[in-house]
């Protein structure tokens, strides 16, 4: 078995005895389009940008919610077992800092790319949002590398903080923090302007913009390239601190 065939199996193995965690990472999302889309969809009706139902414009914002919370999933269990020791076995394991780093991510994106596939065609079966299915490339590429990205983000915190509580107290705030001063649940035109700003500046608006365009096909092309270009290079930086961080234990 290969390295990274090794870490893929293990994280396979971690889920599989906890379903918990596989109804988390793959359901959840579709409970908050169900519940919260349906309601809103019944509020505002037809009065977001192209004309859109809340619906269709709310399945980019779970996808995006899907991304951040498996990697902060992943990213907690990177935690406990640096916390249990299990992750100092592992360094002593043949297999490079960087493959460990990647073999995690590439099961993250697994579990991402079914969650967004089980939540993108429930949503045109069940709820009529006009998926672009033409676009679907994009909306992989997007998925995978908005994944990567966030647990890369979050496994710089695993690795650099020691205790649990302060672990927990850093994510809370990043989760309410990034999902919603962001264009995850509204369109930020109306906003006011201190907001959009804020709002413009977080990783997650450019993914959640991507991901918009790569559902429903609503978004500007410049400022799509734009959002993609600064999430890339986002990604690769958090991966080389991430990777920087992993070097430093011992």
């Amino acid at each position: 078995m290969t390295a990274l065939g090794a870490v893929l199996y293990r994280e396979g193995m971690i889920r599989a005895t906890n379903l918990t965690f596989i109804f988390w990472d793959v359901f959840y999302p579709l409970g908050y389009l169900l519940v919260f889309g349906v309601g809103m969809t019944h509020a505002v009706g037809g009065a977001l940008p192209g004309g859109l139902d809340y619906n269709a414009f709310f399945l980019a914002g779970v996808l995006g919610m899907a991304s951040f919370g498996i990697a902060s999933n992943t990213a907690w269990s990177f935690f406990m077992d640096r916390d249990n020791g299990i992750f100092y076995e592992m360094l002593t394991y043949p297999l490079s800092r960087s493959e460990y780093l990647i073999g995690k991510v590439l099961f993250n994106v697994l579990i991402a790319t079914a969650q967004a596939t089980v939540t993108v065609l429930l949503a045109g079966a069940l709820l009529d949002v006009p998926v672009r299915f033409d676009l679907l490339p994009l909306l992989v590429a997007a998925v995978t590398v908005g994944t990567a990205g966030w647990f890369f983000f979050y496994a710089i915190f695993a690795l650099q903080i020691r205790r649990n509580d302060a672990f927990n107290t850093v994510t809370s705030i990043f989760y309410f923090v990034f999902l919603f001063a962001s264009s995850m649940f509204y369109p930020l035109e109306p906003l006011p302007e201190v907001f959009r700003r804020v709002a413009y500046a977080n990783p997650i608006t450019w993914q959640v913009d991507v991901l918009r365009y790569a559902t429903v096909g609503i978004g500007e092309p410049r400022v799509l390239v734009m959002e993609s270009a600064a999430f890339c290079v986002f990604t690769a930086a958090t991966f080389l601190a991430a990777l920087w961080s992993l070097h430093r234990q011992e």
